[in-house]
């Protein structure tokens, strides 16, 4: 008797993609032991992305090019425009695809196995980070889970994240009904985390490496090595993004009425003082605690209100 492969929608974002996209589609559809196909939503490209991703949909059967739909502006607003649109009643799990990584040929059948094994909602997993000198660098997003790190911090990159069907389908209904609240969401992987996390779904983190995870100029989030990266992201941390999306997201999932959210939300010096005392629940890795400690801090006494 044959055995039923696992079904997975994986739901590719693109834009102006030309340069590496074919790779990562290669390296999708030679995945082992699942049936996949793969949704492509292209917003309006300048390098002739999406009439390349027409041919490459005619040619393949198991490859689907959504309409155009208009300008997106960032990946988040595209993959909740994937979210939004593919029908997923007849798969068993969804993934996310960035559109210039490669994928391990294990990559998706070992996340079913292990989400069925520890009967768990979803799974992301390492990375490992490339440059085009040849230089790897592996990234640890897998270390223990704590009570509020998700509405700090995603789980790693987006393109790990493979979801199940319950999850999947209570996550398409909050994205149908706070669709225009939604726009406000700049990074799909942390909002997707935060609601799993919220909403009583259990996730594992695999301290394996599953994907090749490139790192060029055009990276909309790279790969957090070395002190050029660490200072950027406190720049956003000092400008007031990262907070404001700390609410937004709060809010999204129906945390911000929550006892112990409701005492900092508003970010008021005092606030982040009292925050900065909770740093070990806020972030996995040791150095982000120190990190978000010492940047409450800052921010309360030389920072303005945000």
């Amino acid at each position: 008797m044959p055995v039923e492969l696992p079904k997975i929608a994986v739901l590719l974002a693109a834009y102006n993609g030309m340069q590496w996209i074919e790779e990562q589609l290669v390296s999708i559809l030679d995945q082992s032991s699942v049936v996949v196909t793969i949704y492509i939503s292209v917003d309006p490209s300048s390098d002739g992305t999406e009439s390349w991703c027409a041919a490459f949909c005619a040619a393949h059967e198991h490859v689907v090019l959504l309409p155009d739909a208009g300008r997106f502006g960032g990946a988040a607003r595209n993959f909740f425009r994937l979210i939004r649109d593919v029908d997923f009643e007849n798969y068993d799990a969804v993934a996310f695809a960035d559109q210039d990584d490669i994928w391990h040929s294990d990559k998706l059948i070992r996340a079913m196995q292990i989400i069925s094994a520890r009967n768990i909602d979803a799974y992301s997993s390492n990375v490992t980070a490339f440059w085009s000198d040849g230089k790897e660098v592996f990234l640890d997003k897998s270390q223990p889970q704590v009570a509020w790190d998700y509405l700090f911090e995603a789980a790693g990159p987006g393109c790990t994240y493979v979801l199940s069907k319950p999850l999947v389908k209570a996550l398409k209904d909050a994205v149908l009904q706070n669709w225009n609240q939604l726009q406000q969401v700049s990074l799909h992987d942390w909002y997707c985390y935060a609601f799993a996390r919220s909403h009583g779904f259990d996730w594992f983190i695999d301290p394996r490496s599953t994907v090749l995870y490139r790192q060029h100029e055009n990276n909309q989030v790279g790969a957090n090595t070395g002190l050029s990266p660490l200072l950027q992201r406190y720049k956003t941390i000092h400008e007031g993004w990262w907070f404001t999306q700390v609410r937004v997201i709060a809010k999204l999932i129906g945390q911000g009425d929550e006892p112990l959210a409701k005492s900092w939300l508003r970010f008021r010096r005092r606030d982040l003082l009292a925050l900065s005392l909770k740093s070990w629940q806020c972030r996995r890795r040791f150095r982000d605690k120190i990190l978000f400690f010492f940047v409450c801090c800052l921010t309360a006494i030389v920072g303005k209100n945000i």
